[in-house]
């Protein structure tokens, strides 16, 4: 008989999630009497095996150095089994390892968000290292995991670095004591969401239109908001205060309050649906169709989308809560005075939470139907409209029709579309098998299907980057030797309709490069291999593929070479379904290189900053050019 000290263990499966505790806005709400008790939360996160301390695990790698005060703090061990058995260590204003925490467990929670809504694993931008003397045919390197630095510099700024590919959180003495910005959900939020979308559409950071940088800090407001509703005490508590009414102030929809009061501000730094005046009297937020032209800087051009966004966010939660409301007010729609039965509350809180997830989801699914650079508040409307029809086709409670109404009373208008109805938004069917240049498109597509099968399901994301980049070298080497100078010119002019490039052989065009193969130089920026669950459980297998070229050293006044130069983009998004025996074309998301109109918007804008020294460029210089979003939230 087998003594019990030598008895066999039975096998014990890792745990499924990690919890940890943190803020659920910032600090400052915990000193209010009113918000004390809703503003710490738990974060339930996937459970990271290897996770080291830093924390340092799969996706990101938390470095506490500060420069400021010459100090490196002691990295926190997330796996201590005291820290494991209490959800991590208690909220700290004072523990630089509870900052390393909260940074953690944010950003990792943003990260799960992205994924669910995507359908496949995140990928952070490569370094590019096309000129860094490194061995040939290595243009790009695999960055495993985001740097963040929660006490990086002694200043009232957090911002995302591209070239460092990193996190970078500051602090700094406020009315009421030091402000720790990596303490703040929303920013944290904000930040996190800069490096995902920069890892998708690396293009996006390119200054060629007022949409562009405005678009990167909407999206990112966009994330944290929805964000606020994933927390159930805090949502319970503010459907009761408000009674219901989210259209009324409350802090679901607002943005990093302590920061904003700390720096001189009213309220919070930004709101999506109204804002504290001068007055001290808050003042609900009047959609403006006129507000548009005139809002040229990226925070409050931006603050338009988040609106836009956020007003039919509001109308659905109210549509999905009239039943309630009935119900609890025996038939008539409104609710007797005084306080919400905890029973409604509940049911009110179970909707808003439905609803901001399926927004959420929305938003960040989008992104897959956008152009790979240029972007406008326009397209993302379009996106915005076919990716929710390609996944809920039955538009049954009207998320569409209410997209389409908000963004139409924001005066947010597509360029070229006669009429805002959902069938104009839509993007065009590319359609399939009735033209040569699909036909050879979808060809390449199937290759692709056969070459990134399992790459849905590996664990290594560093091997699911190098699939995807020997999948894009493997489409450039396809579409290279169909159209290579001896290729019919009827396929050519139909594969360069589709895609937006220019591969002529002899092609004249100005800032173009004709290859040693003999055609233009272009770029398979992107394949992304997608599999997503529809709400009828339906399997949605899709890959997007984007294609770009580039006109180097374009002359920003052809008439004054001292103003400088700058690169004009032409490509395309193709979204193949992957349903059936064969891949299909669904749609091809088109900025031709060729749009002679869109090249002299572009050449005006830039124009138009000539001479005007922005805030950014006043005290970074150089460095703005490099560290965009540094120069950007300063501005903030």
């Amino acid at each position: 008989m087998t003594s019990p000290a030598h008895a066999p263990r039975p096998h014990t499966a890792p745990p499924q999630f990690r919890r940890l505790r943190g803020y659920a806005f910032d600090p400052s709400l915990s000193l209010r009497l009113d918000t004390a008790a809703i503003n710490q939360t738990v974060f339930q996160l996937p459970w990271e095996a290897g996770l080291l301390p830093g924390p340092r695990g799969e996706y990101l790698e938390v470095v506490d150095v500060d420069p400021a005060s010459g100090c490196w703090y002691d990295p926190v061990d997330l796996n201590d089994v005291h820290l494991v058995a209490q959800d991590g260590m208690a909220p700290s204003q004072g523990s630089p390892q509870f900052h390393q925490q909260m940074v953690y467990a944010v950003a990792q929670n943003t990260i799960c968000n992205f994924e669910r809504a995507l359908g496949r694993r995140v990928l952070w931008a490569p370094r590019d290292m096309s000129a860094a003397g490194v061995p040939s045919g290595e243009y790009e390197r695999y960055v495993r995991t985001l740097r963040i630095y929660p006490h990086a510099l002694r200043a009232a700024n957090a911002y995302y670095s591209p070239q460092k590919k990193a996190l970078v959180f500051g602090y700094f003495e406020g009315p009421s004591g030091t402000v720790f910005s990596c303490l703040s959900h929303d920013i944290v939020a904000h930040e996190t969401t800069h490096a995902l979308l920069d890892g998708m559409h690396r293009r996006y950071i390119e200054d060629n239109h007022p949409d562009t940088w405005a678009f990167h800090e909407a999206f990112a407001d966009l994330v944290a908001l929805f964000q606020h509703f994933m927390f159930p005490q805090v949502l319970a508590h503010q459907i009761a205060r408000t009674r219901g009414d989210l259209e009324a102030q409350s802090l679901l929809g607002e943005l990093a309050q302590e920061f904003g009061v700390a720096t001189g501000r009213y309220g919070a730094l930004r709101s999506a649906i109204g804002a504290t005046g001068a007055d001290g009297k808050w003042h609900a937020i009047v959609p403006d169709p006129n507000r548009l032209a005139h809002a040229t800087e990226p925070h409050e051009r931006g603050a338009i989308l988040v609106a836009a966004v956020f007003a039919a966010f509001l109308a659905i939660y109210k549509v999905r809560s009239r039943r309630i409301l009935v119900l609890a007010s025996g038939g008539s729609g409104i609710l007797p005075d005084g306080a919400l039965p905890p029973a409604v509350v509940d049911a009110l809180a179970a909707e808003a939470n439905k609803t901001a997830a399926s927004f959420l989801h929305m938003c960040i699914r989008a992104l897959d139907y956008c152009p790979p650079f240029d972007i406008t508040f326009g397209d993302y409307l379009r996106a915005l409209v076919t990716a929710d029809f390609d996944m809920v086709p039955d538009d049954r409670l009207g998320y569409r029709v209410a997209l389409i109404e908000s963004f139409r009373r924001w005066g947010i208008v597509p360029e070229g579309i006669k009429t805002l109805s959902e069938e104009q938004l839509r993007w065009a069917y590319a359609g399939h098998g009735c033209d040569e240049g699909v036909a050879l498109l979808e060809q390449v597509a199937a290759t692709l299907r056969r070459l990134l099968g399992d790459s849905l399901f590996l664990r290594d994301r560093e091997q699911i980057f190098v699939k995807l980049r020997d999948a894009r070298a493997q489409t450039h080497g396809v579409i290279r030797t169909e159209l290579a100078p001896s290729a019919p010119q009827a396929v050519r002019a139909a594969v360069m309709r589709i895609t937006g490039l220019d591969l002529q052989p002899a092609s004249a065009r100005p800032g173009l490069t004709i290859k040693k193969w003999g055609l233009p130089s272009f770029e398979v920026h992107s394949v992304l291999p997608a599999l997503r669950i529809d709400p009828q459980g339906r399997l949605m297998k899709q890959l997007i593929v984007t294609l770009t070229q580039r006109q180097r050293g374009l002359a920003v006044d052809p008439a004054d070479p001292a103003a400088g130069s700058f690169d004009f983009r032409g490509g395309s998004t193709l979204i193949f379904d992957l349903d059936g025996d064969a891949p299909a074309l669904r749609y091809a998301i088109v900025k031709p290189i060729e749009d002679a109109k869109r090249l002299a918007a572009i050449r005006a804008y830039r124009q138009g900053k000539l001479g005007k020294v922005p805030l950014r460029a006043t005290y970074f210089g150089a460095e703005a050019a490099r560290e965009p979003f540094c120069a950007l939230h300063a501005d903030a």
